[in-house]
């Protein structure tokens, strides 16, 4: 390989690249969204009393054992991001995973408002046998079925 002048093309690097200044400092951060890229609203989830129900800590590991094998790990970690803005009553951007956690429970809609259990439901029948054998069985035992 040679040396070239900056600004110079490198046409024998494997792959040629421009030899050019960086840009100044902070430049990215006025890279501009394109005109159709609509941002994600903010939500304020709220904390929904557990009263009685059973259930997980959010932070227990089976939640993230189980519930990832069935919602998948990025449904699960939207649940985990809800529950501490919940908990801090602080606000976030809409999660992407929100329809899925909707759809199976985790979190209730009430009128705008997204309301986050303070435990994590115990998976039932159904969401069990969507589960692997393996799995199944491994949950039934921690639970004491």
């Amino acid at each position: 390989m040679t040396t070239a002048a900056p600004g110079a093309l490198h046409g024998n690097a494997r792959p040629p690249v421009l030899v050019a200044a960086a840009p100044a400092p902070g430049a990215a951060e006025v890279t501009r969204l394109r005109p159709t890229a609509i941002p994600r609203p903010y939500i304020h989830p709220r904390l929904a009393p557990a009263n009685g129900h059973p259930g997980h800590a959010p932070d227990d590991p089976m939640v993230r054992r189980y519930w990832s094998a069935l919602v998948g790990p990025g449904a699960v970690a939207d649940l985990l991001r809800l529950t501490v803005a919940a908990r801090r009553g602080r606000r976030l951007r809409r999660p992407l995973h929100l329809s899925s956690l909707l759809r199976e429970g985790l979190v209730h809609r009430e009128g705008e408002a997204i309301l986050v259990p303070e435990r994590v439901p115990h998976l039932d029948d159904g969401q069990q046998r969507r589960l692997h054998p393996s799995l199944r069985a491994e949950y039934r035992r921690r639970l004491g079925y």
